[in-house]
């Protein structure tokens, strides 16, 4: 082992800790025995390379400035938000599916080129990609002293959809498919926050504006751009967009269809592109032992900050294969659960300016309580999500490495959430408190994992596929306290959990009825 001088040694035993999280298991072990300076070299060069992946997977506004870890920080928004949902994206996993590997990256190869496309739409239109929700992008315009974030978006969402025809016809061994999508938007004020622990943060937004934009994306049309009254409103006369009323049976009023007529010319390639300049990389200065211990020691720092928003399966997959820079597609699977969060966002709208902290706070608090019920169980809680009542959180078990138990442990999750979730204090907004509920559902199955995105930008791991959907629609089917299983999921937990079965019932995107069951305890031993 190479001797350091004593001040050094305690330094290097003052990040070893933090290197433990964040080095290859290797590099860890090699630069702890040998810290002469070629190997911490390699160690700065690694965290330069990890802080640029980590960048890529957050928001703009947070790779650039990321809060203090564990530190709750909200701000209201003023701008114009816009959903995507892709269609016709299942058929086209499940054909791949049969083809193992080389199905996982055939079909990874069209979902990156369907999402770079439109990354580099958004970026050029002057758009901030918040997420990924598996196949579906959130993004934010937000508001500028022209008031044009919502001609921006529709701009954008036109853009978008003429880039679609690229993706109408895509020939496979397996047949020919076709990708379409739905584009909703909307404008308003809305909150987005960091909140969670030193050890896992999440970025979210809350408020009805949110929720609205959602729901004008599902209200809307494959091919089309959906907007919201109130974002039409925004529209001036001179932007020359064509509106007319969405025959929606829930709501015949509240949307618009913008009608793609215009010129090539009027609707352009581009708004501005600014806002696709690269992040800055660390120099090193000093490549003394000391110095670059101490650049290492910055390094290890500005990492955490980002690193602290990735479930750590997904950040270990990361760390070790940062020279590659991609995880793997696959077929796993898991059993996956979908927990409908109510209360927050809707609270948010009505609290006062004095009760915005407490709020937030309690978000960050229950959030992290199921977030610990999770990592307990050997589950990934993979992000918080939108919908339009409540947030939603995506939990899955056995996506990195199958468990004989998976779903047992699914579904002890789902119990000890709702008892997390029954035993909080309610937060207060309007003066008066919060009422906090949930709805669960599980379903197990073949999903594909895999990074997605732009290969050398803007990207995410994330899981997708029937199970995923289905898991979704059983929780939006659940009444309030209600966990709602498939039947595949009754089978592997029916000895040790009671389940009361609802019959065979129709599921959107199911040619036959699907049998349903609600989880009501755990058996006693």
């Amino acid at each position: 082992m190479t001797r350091l001088p004593v001040s050094e040694h305690a330094v290097l035993a003052e990040i070893e800790p933090q290197m433990r999280r964040l080095l290859p298991a290797d590099l860890y072990a090699r630069v702890w025995f040998d810290p002469e300076p070629d190997r911490l070299m390699q160690v700065f060069q690694h965290l330069r390379t990890l802080q640029r992946a980590l960048q890529d997977y957050v928001p703009r506004q947070v790779a650039e400035q990321p809060p203090p870890s564990g530190k709750v920080r909200y701000e209201w928004r003023q701008g114009t938000l816009l959903f995507t949902d892709l269609a016709g994206f299942t058929p086209l996993m499940e054909a791949n599916a049969a083809s193992g590997r080389k199905g996982a990256m055939a079909l990874l190869e069209v979902l990156n080129r369907y999402f770079s496309e439109m990354i580099e739409i958004i970026g050029k239109s002057g758009g901030d990609l918040l997420e990924f929700t598996g196949d579906a992008m959130l993004v934010q315009f937000l508001e500028d002293v022209q008031g044009d974030d919502t001609a921006q978006a529709v701009r954008t969402g036109l853009r978008m959809q003429r880039a679609m025809r690229n993706f109408r016809s895509i020939e496979t061994p397996q047949g020919r498919f076709s990708l379409a999508m739905r584009v909703g938007i909307h404008a308003g004020m809305y909150l987005a926050a960091d909140l969670g622990t030193p050890h896992r943060m999440a970025h979210v937004l809350l408020g009805q504006t949110v929720q609205r934009a959602k729901l004008a994306e599902s209200s809307g049309k494959v091919g089309r751009v959906c907007v919201t009254q109130e974002a039409g409103d925004r529209l001036r006369a001179d932007d020359q967009f064509d509106m007319e009323p969405c025959q929606n049976e829930r709501q015949p009023s509240c949307h618009y269809l913008i009608q793609d007529d215009l010129t090539t010319g009027f609707l352009g390639d581009y708004d501005i592109s600014l806002n696709r300049r690269r992040l800055t990389s660390p120099l090193l200065l000093d490549r003394s032992t000391e110095g670059l211990l101490n650049e290492i020691q910055d390094a290890l720092r500005r990492v955490q900050l980002l690193a602290c928003y990735l479930p750590s399966e997904i950040l270990t997959q990361l760390v070790e294969g940062a020279a590659e820079r991609r995880i793997p597609p696959n077929f796993p699977e898991p059993t996956v659960v979908f927990i409908n969060l109510m209360g927050y966002p809707e609270a948010a709208d009505i609290a006062h300016p004095d009760e915005v902290p407490a709020l937030t706070e309690s978000f960050s608090r229950t959030f992290s309580l199921i977030d610990a019920a999770v990592k307990a169980r050997g589950g990934t809680l993979q992000k918080v999500t939108y919908h339009a009542v409540g947030s939603d959180i995506l939990i899955y078990f056995g996506a990195f490495s199958s468990h004989p138990e998976d779903a047992l442990r699914a579904a002890g999750l789902a119990l000890a959430v709702q008892e997390i979730v029954q035993q909080l204090p309610p937060p207060i907004a309007g003066g008066v408190p919060v009422s906090l509920g949930l709805r669960v559902g599980i379903c197990s199955g073949a999903v594909f994992s895999a990074e997605i995105g732009e290969p050398r930008g803007r990207r995410e791991f994330n899981i997708l596929g029937d199970p995923v959907n289905t898991a979704a629609r059983l929780m939006a089917r659940a009444q309030v306290g209600d966990i709602l299983l498939t039947e595949r999921v009754y089978q592997a937990i029916a000895p040790h959990f009671y389940c009361e079965p609802l019959g065979a019932q129709v599921l959107k995107g199911k040619a036959q009825p699907q049998m349903l069951y609600a989880l009501k305890r755990q058996v006693e031993r």
